[in-house]
């Protein structure tokens, strides 16, 4: 005589199994969720970091600019006097006229004749500082008010009035008087710096004639 014996199990523990594994799938899928989170985390904090690490080179390249257009300055001050200011010398980065077509000035090859402060070498920030000095004038090698073959010289000029006691009266609108003129010249700067930061600066510097 053979007896089978069948044993029973509540209800609820085959549906507690199938619920064990729904739990365990769902806890992989927000493991990859948060790796890929923390991930995106890393990458954009490093992404933060470089952009930082660029906008102060950048400032720092602009900083470096001043050096150039000082030296310009000075130079522009210490050969005003005469007829230096008339003629172009490119050795010295200077040209009498204001170039026809606007130059691509971040095209290394456009500063061929610029004055390279320090012989090229890298300041202590690692920049490289150069600059040219143009005469806001339309002909070159010729005087502000003179001709260039016929063709009238064409200056940006600042003509400064004076003071109301210098005409002889101190009347409140007594007539001014327009001063000695003074030339615009234009410095444009370029620094070269670390990560290729690469800065362009003009500036307007005015010297009597």
């Amino acid at each position: 005589m053979i007896v089978k014996t069948y044993r029973t199990f509540p209800a609820g523990r085959t549906a507690t199994r199938k619920q064990r594994g729904v739990v365990l799938f769902i806890a992989l899928i927000v493991l990859v969720a948060m790796t890929l989170a923390g991930v995106a985390m890393v990458r954009s904090m490093d992404a933060t970091l470089g952009i930082a690490g660029n906008m102060a080179f950048k400032q720092a390249s602009i900083q470096s600019s001043d050096l150039g257009i000082k030296s310009a300055y000075d130079w522009l001050g210490a050969n005003s006097a005469g007829t230096i200011l008339q003629n172009s010398d490119t050795t010295k980065g200077y040209f009498s006229s204001r170039p026809a077509v606007e130059p691509n000035w971040f095209d290394l090859a456009n500063w061929g004749n610029a004055v390279v402060l320090n012989g090229g070498t890298p300041d202590a920030a690692g920049n490289v500082v150069r600059y040219v000095i143009h005469r806001m004038c339309t002909e070159p090698d010729t005087a502000y008010n003179g001709n260039n073959a016929g063709v009238a010289n064409t200056c940006a000029l600042f003509f400064p009035t004076t003071a109301a006691n210098t005409g002889g009266s101190m009347a409140i609108g007594s007539t001014q008087f327009e001063g000695i003129p003074q030339l615009f010249y234009r410095v444009t700067t370029r620094v070269d710096g670390p990560r290729n930061t690469i800065s362009i600066t003009q500036v307007s510097v005015l010297i009597q004639v």
